[in-house]
């Protein structure tokens, strides 16, 4: 609450100093109104808009630009909905300024290769550092790459995907704008939400913030690691809030929880158990349909965004229907893997710089997350990593390929990596690449889809364990998937149906979008190599 109040102070200092092209009475959002989501910024007029569908993605309207101040706004909205005649959508329209469409000019020509549509899409998917908006973006001091489609602003766990393109194609000084956007953001707001969006404050997404500073450092020496530092000791503060209070009666706190043998994991959480702005209509109805308090059912909505993953049958009590989700009571291999490498970069930093002591903390919790992840999320019977549910004291049952981040990460043994890599190849490679999950659930982190950082993290780590000949015919079957579609659509989209290679995808929450950052990153890394 603290830094998000520190980023408020930031927010109307500079709202003071330049403001924007607008009328006085408008001149009131910023100063008391433009930091809030904008559920809570426009109340019943916002609930009204996304109950009734007024545009059919819910993300539409809260990404729209309010023409006049919220007060205002309101005000009119209570006085003109009780005409007989009143139609709320061009009461919409004469109020708030659609979403601009940037890429709407763009023709593809595929008759250029993939690389170089790749190095064309750039330009298209830049934004430049943004100045203090009146809507629900949160500005950002330096340029950046955003996913596109529906996707106009930046994300977190995307953005290290689209890094390793930039990386291939030498665009050193985005890759450090995009991370010093992340420090600037853990340094006001105390973490990397989920996107810079007002109504994605509440949560943060995979944190890959320490893989994106450790590519900097590839391309700027370990120099650069002390610069990154405090943003990286605040990344790992923030997950790890409440971790010195967690007691035998009291096992978890936002994302910490308190293992049977002393040992501390981490969970997806979201701070507010309410309907996702952005996705509200959905996120009612799938309350509705569950016989669970709605604050518990949104919350674990909200936690399963933030894995990234959203949805997936990883977070489903019953394996298959998303009224089940429970994602807070599970503790994901793929999240304690990644904070493991937080861990690591921290040990790394502070002995970088000469500070030994505070090195040796960190190695000695990365070893202890480490044998933790061994102890709850491998099942030798089933030659597999699985996510934990702490609450039923057992793994789940769904085979996932965020199996593979303990090899990504090499927390793994070389025998386990080999029995995970055969696992991989029997189950998982289909035609177009690896599947998700096993499961067919009709949600997009489930079969059939392939999504490029899965198919990169498995690469990478399955070549960590020598695993080569498999790492290679996953790269194969994963590049000529996402060629073929380029050929035939000029595009590269968000998630491929590995199965069916006449398809672009399957199921999902919204429809295909194409643009795509890490997707993008995914290929020209893997096109790049040698």
């Amino acid at each position: 609450m603290k830094n998000t109040l520190i980023f408020i102070t930031i927010l109307l200092f500079f709202s003071c100093r330049e403001k924007p092209n607008l009328t006085k009475a408008t001149d009131k959002i910023i100063e008391t109104k433009s930091h809030l989501s904008p559920d809570e910024r426009f109340g019943t007029l916002f609930k009204d808009v996304q109950l009734a569908a007024v545009f059919p993605d819910s993300k539409t309207f809260v990404d729209c630009t309010p023409k006049f101040s919220t007060d205002e706004i309101l005000e009119k909205y209570q006085v003109q909905k009780g005409v007989s005649n009143f139609d709320l959508k061009s009461f919409v329209l004469e109020n708030f300024e659609l979403p601009k469409q940037f890429s709407s000019n763009f023709k593809s020509d595929n008759t250029r290769s993939p690389k170089e549509h790749i190095t064309s899409l750039w330009p298209i998917l830049t934004r430049q550092a943004d100045s203090i908006t009146v809507g629900s973006l949160l500005p950002l001091p330096k340029p950046y790459i955003v996913p596109g489609g529906r996707f106009g602003e930046i994300y977190y766990w995307d953005s290290y995907f689209t890094i390793l393109g930039l990386q291939a194609d030498q665009k050193y000084e985005m890759i450090e704008n995009m991370a010093d956007n992340f420090a600037h953001l853990i340094n006001t707001v105390g973490h990397i939400p989920n996107g810079n969006r007002t109504y994605y404050l509440s949560r943060s997404q995979p944190p890959f913030f320490s893989l994106i500073v450790d590519v900097v450092s590839e391309i700027k020496g370990e120099n650069t690691l002390k610069k990154y530092l405090p943003a990286l000791e605040k990344e790992y503060a923030f997950w790890m809030d409440g971790n010195d209070n967690l007691t035998v009666e009291n096992t978890s706190y936002r994302r910490v929880v308190l293992l049977q043998d002393g040992s501390i994991l981490n969970r997806y959480w979201d701070d507010k158990p309410t309907p996702r702005p952005e996705s509200y209509k959905e996120d009612v109805a799938i309350s509705k349909e569950s016989n669970r308090p709605a604050k518990n059912v949104y919350r674990d909505i909200k936690a399963g965004a933030e894995s990234g993953w959203d949805f997936s049958s990883r977070w489903f009590a019953d394996g298959k229907t998303l009224s089940t989700i429970h994602t807070t009571e599970i503790i994901p291999v793929d999240l304690n893997s990644l904070l493991y490498h937080l861990e690591k970069m921290l040990e790394k930093s502070y002995n970088s710089i000469g500070e030994y002591e505070k090195a040796k903390k960190y190695k000695q919790k990365a070893k202890l997350r480490a044998d933790a992840i061994q102890i709850y999320c491998w099942k030798e019977e089933k030659g597999f990593y699985f996510d934990y549910d702490f609450v039923k004291k057992e793994q789940t049952s769904i085979y996932s390929l965020a199996g593979i981040a303990p090899l990504f990460f090499e927390i793994s043994t070389p025998k386990i990596a080999k029995t995970v890599a055969k696992k991989i190849k029997s189950d998982f490679l289909k035609a177009g690449g690896l599947t998700t999950t096993l499961s067919n659930t009709n949600e997009q982190w489930d079969a059939p889809n392939g999504w490029a950082p899965l198919q990169w993290m498995a690469i990478k780590g399955l070549r960590n364990y020598q695993q080569t000949q498999l790492a290679d015919e996953i790269k194969k079957r994963w590049v000529t998937l996402n060629t073929k579609v380029y050929n035939n659509t000029g595009k590269m989209v968000e998630k491929y149906n590995v199965y069916d290679l006449s398809l672009k995808a399957g199921g999902g929450e919204y429809p295909v979008q194409d643009g795509f950052g890490w997707t993008n990153g995914v290929l020209l890394k893997l096109l790049s190599e040698k």
